[in-house]
C-alpha cells in the first residue's frame, strides 16, 4: 500500500479521511492497470470466437469480442464494504476525534488483539456509535461521502477499448473472501468474518427495521453506478397476512422511488438456518438468497452459509 502517515499521529478527522482517499486512489490506479494489461493479452492471446459469434456488432466489425468487437465495451470495477467502512470513519470520527473516549492507539492496539481483552470497548463501539442502515444522518453522510468519492475515483478512467470504467456495488460473494484475509476493522467487526456485502450495512447494525435502511440507502446517487446490491433478511411471521404482503410491496416501491437498484430477502429465521447446518439432511430443499442468485443452503460452504446467518433479522416494518 502507499506510505499515508501513522494514524496516531492525525490530529483530525479530516486528516484522516484525506489519508483513506489517497489510499483509495492509489489501489483504483492499480486495478485500472492491471485490468488494462488483463485486457490486452486477451484480446492478443486468448479470443473469444464462438462467444463472438452472438454478440451484436463483433462480425459487423471483424472484431473479437475481447478487441472492441461488441456494440457495448465499458468496463466496472466491483465494489464492496460500503456499510464497514462507513461504520468504522463513524467509530474513529465519534470516539477518537469528537468525544474521545479512546485514543487512535488504544483502538489500534485493540484490532491488532481482535478484541481479544478488549471487550468493553467493542461493545461501547457496537452499542454508541452511528451506524449506516438506520436513517441516521450522521453515518448516512459518511456513507454518502465515501460513495461519491469512490465514483469520482473511478468514473472516466480510460481502457482498452476506447471506452471507460464505472462504478458498480454488486459484490456476488467477494465480501467472504475479503473479510477472511481482513483483520479486525475499527466499527467492531471481528477478524476474518465478511465485511458488508455491496451497498448491505453491515452485519447487525440495521436495528431500526427495514424501511430505516432503504432510506439510508436512498440517500445514495445509485444512478451514477452500473448498480448496486441490498441483502435484507425478514422473520416468516413477518409475512403471514395478506396485508404484510402489502407492506413488503411498498417498502420496494419506496425503494425504487427513492432511487434505489436492486433489493432482495430472505424469508428465513436464524434457528432454522442453525438446525440445517445440524441437519443438512432435513433442509435439502432449503434455498436462499445469496447475491444476484439463489442457493441450496446445504451445497454452500460455512462461510457463506455463516454470511446468510449474520444478515440481520428484521422482526417488523
Amino acid at each position: 500500500g502507499l506510505e499515508t502517515g501513522d494514524p496516531r499521529g492525525f490530529r483530525t478527522y479530516e486528516e484522516l479521511y484525506a489519508a483513506f482517499m489517497r489510499q483509495i486512489h492509489y489501489f483504483v490506479d492499480m486495478k485500472v492497470r492491471v485490468s488494462n494489461y488483463i485486457d490486452r493479452m486477451f484480446a492478443k492471446y486468448a479470443p473469444a470466437t464462438f462467444l463472438s459469434l452472438f454478440i451484436d456488432d463483433c462480425i459487423a466489425k471483424g472484431k473479437d469480442y475481447y478487441n472492441c468487437g461488441p456494440r457495448y465495451n465499458t468496463t466496472y470495477i466491483q465494489c464492496t464494504g460500503l456499510g464497514t467502512i462507513t461504520d468504522s470513519l463513524s467509530a474513529l470520527r465519534k470516539h477518537v476525534f469528537e468525544d474521545k473516549t479512546f485514543t487512535m492507539e488504544a483502538l489500534l492496539d485493540a484490532m491488532a488483539d481482535n478484541f481479544e481483552g478488549h471487550e468493553p470497548m467493542r461493545q461501547m463501539i457496537l452499542n454508541r456509535t452511528p451506524f449506516f442502515g438506520n436513517d441516521d444522518p450522521y453515518a448516512d453522510q459518511i456513507a454518502v461521502r465515501v460513495f461519491d468519492d469512490l465514483y469520482d475515483a473511478i468514473e472516466g478512467k480510460p481502457n482498452t477499448k476506447g471506452e471507460c470504467f464505472h462504478l458498480n456495488m454488486l459484490s456476488t460473494t467477494c465480501h467472504v473472501y475479503f473479510g477472511k484475509v481482513m483483520g479486525a476493522t475499527p466499527n467492531g467487526r471481528l477478524a476474518g468474518r465478511a465485511i458488508s456485502d455491496g451497498t448491505s450495512p453491515s452485519h447487525g447494525a440495521d436495528t431500526h427495521g427495514p424501511s430505516a435502511v432503504v432510506k439510508s440507502l436512498g440517500k445514495l446517487d445509485q444512478v451514477k453506478s452500473g448498480g448496486t446490491l441490498l441483502n435484507q433478511r425478514f422473520l416468516p411471521s413477518l409475512l403471514q397476512r395478506e396485508e404484510d404482503i402489502s407492506k413488503l410491496a411498498s417498502l420496494i416501491r419506496s425503494y425504487f422511488a427513492l432511487g434505489g437498484h436492486h433489493i432482495q430477502f430472505n424469508i428465513v429465521d436464524t434457528e432454522t438456518l442453525y438446525a440445517a447446518q445440524k441437519c443438512p439432511e432435513d433442509y435439502r430443499d432449503l434455498l436462499v438468497r445469496v447475491a444476484g442468485y439463489s442457493d441450496y443452503f446445504n451445497d454452500m460452504n460455512a462461510d457463506l452459509q455463516a454470511d446468510v446467518i449474520a444478515r440481520t433479522e428484521q422482526e417488523t416494518f
